[in-house]
């Protein structure tokens, strides 16, 4: 029996040395993955559009982020965003160290750092990026969530995975939903995998009711944005340039010249400056986007029993390359091409939200012009969509056109001679300088410079007026810059900039110092 006992014994010993071997194996791993997440502190000076001249307090904070291949540091955009001034700390380290941005996409809300210190990646490892998981499937999110300095590390099940609003930027892309909470200073660190990235922590859910959901950004999202980062100059996620509605009814279905077994997306818009406008046209039905059946819901199948918007198969693109289409007119099937543009600054007449840039903003007779943008709307807070002047809301439901891309405010006046009778004026649209209509706010401030008439006649589309002096609004504007304290009368490269967009450039790429 004794005999018998012994090579039991043994083996129980290597079976045991082994399982000891392979725990301290995990844990050596584990450990070398803490050292690449990453905590970032910012500090951030956001432009005032109320006052586009000056700047709002600074505040500090903070998010997450992972180093990856390439000495860079990946994380949010809207961790860093109008961002002064950035450091990185290493887990267990009390070091800081400078960081600056690499590349940026606001729209996918991702950024790439990096460290001119390379110390800083001493004792780093680069990690990679992996496959979404299946439903239902486990993963770990790590980061630096307020209320302390250490790492913290939460599990989640990845319960859904669809195209959302991003928060950020109000892009609209494929984004992964968990059940455990996004808070903030977790922005930004990585949702690992089987020891990959398989996302990047971006926001939670608000709404009434959701408690511990989160959302992060996807792989093929995350690789998109690493691939466009690869020369250093974003062009985004390509557009199709066509605006689509449902087909569900069976009406409209038939009208659209679908038989019972046909299903597609009704294009109702088509824009004229779009590559696509020279393949779609309104009435089309989207059948197929890249071999994807597009259904009546305009989802497709990108995953065995999952669906999301087709623009997920759009998205897989990038700007220059062929989309295969496959649509219906007219009951005729075709199978046709779209060469992907870069999505433009806005479709809509208010343009989104931008960061990282100086205010445009012009001066004259004491009353501040602006473009409307979405920076302006949601200055006036959380409640913006109460908040905001009704005009402001509704404008953004136009689009834009060649002949009027975006539209001009009168801001506010301030209180001066030449400008009596108008002081309490202000969020005022106003649609034509002197009978010319106003194409952009570009094209407004060099009719309001060259203005050669003894008035400068402003209206609003209603009809009413604003009139000015041009000589007594000549002989003030320095008296009401120092009044006021404003250092010019117009942003910086207002007028370059026109110049810049006569010559193709385009006039949203001036960036803040």
């Amino acid at each position: 029996m004794k005999h018998l006992l012994t090579p039991c014994l043994i083996k129980l010993g290597l079976l045991l040395l082994c399982t000891t071997q392979l725990v301290h194996a995990d844990s050596r791993e584990h450990e070398e993955l803490k050292r690449s997440i990453i905590k970032i502190y910012t500090t951030a000076a956001a432009p005032d559009f109320f006052n586009p001249w000056a700047l709002l307090n600074a505040k500090q904070l903070s998010g997450s982020g992972a180093v990856i291949e390439g000495r860079q540091i990946l994380t949010n955009a809207h961790v860093i965003a109008n961002g002064s001034f950035i450091q990185v700390q290493r887990h267990g380290d009390a070091q800081k160290f400078r960081a600056r941005v690499k590349f940026v996409s606001h729209d996918a809300d991702l950024a790439l750092l990096t460290v001119d210190d390379e110390n800083f990646f001493d004792d780093t490892r680069p990690l990679t990026m992996g496959k979404l998981p299946d439903l239902q499937e486990e993963v770990t999110v790590y980061g630096y969530p307020m209320g302390g300095k250490s790492l913290s590390i939460t599990r989640g099940v990845l319960s859904r995975v669809e195209h959302q609003y991003y928060a950020h930027a109000e892009s609209y892309l494929m984004a992964g939903q968990i059940d455990a909470a996004i808070n903030p200073g977790n922005s930004g660190g990585p949702v690992i995998s089987d020891g990959r990235i398989v996302g990047v922590a971006m926001q939670s859910n608000q709404s009434q009711g959701a408690e511990n959901l989160g959302y992060f950004v996807p792989p093929s999202v995350i690789e998109h944005v690493l691939k466009d980062a690869e020369d250093g100059v974003e062009q985004g996620f390509p557009e199709l340039g066509a605006v689509t509605q449902s087909l569900e009814s069976p009406s409209m279905k038939k009208a659209a010249g679908l038989s019972a077994d046909q299903e597609g997306a009704l294009v109702v818009r088509v824009f004229e400056d779009a590559p696509a406008s020279d393949v779609l046209q309104p009435g089309d039905v989207l059948l197929q986007v890249d071999g994807f059946d597009v259904a009546a819901d305009r989802t497709i199948e990108w995953r065995e029993n999952q669906r999301t918007n087709y623009h997920y198969a759009v998205d897989q693109y990038h700007v220059g390359d062929r989309l295969p289409v496959r649509i219906a007119r007219n009951g005729e099937v075709r199978d046709v091409e779209i060469t992907l543009a870069q999505t433009p600054t806005s479709r809509s007449l208010v343009q989104g939200e931008k960061f990282d840039q100086h205010p445009r903003y012009y001066i004259y007779g004491g009353v501040v012009f602006v473009p409307l943008n979405m920076n302006l709307i949601k200055r006036w807070g959380g409640n913006w969509h109460s908040k905001a002047p009704i005009e402001y809301l509704y404008a953004r439901n136009q689009w834009s056109s060649p002949e009027k891309q975006e539209l001009v405010v009168a801001l506010k006046v301030l209180p001066a001679p030449v400008n009596l009778g108008y002081h309490d004026w202000k969020n005022w649209i106003i649609e034509s300088v002197n009978g010319e209509k106003i194409r952009d706010f570009g094209q407004f401030a060099q009719l309001m410079e060259s203005n050669e008439d003894n008035y400068v006649d402003l209206r609003d589309g209603a009809g009413y007026r604003m009139v000015l002096d041009a000589d007594a609004a000549m002989e003030q504007q320095s008296a009401i810059l120092q009044t006021y304290q404003i250092p010019q009368p117009h942003s910086q490269g207002l007028f370059s900039t026109l110049a810049n967009r006569e010559a193709g450039v385009d006039p949203e790429q001036q960036h803040l110092q």
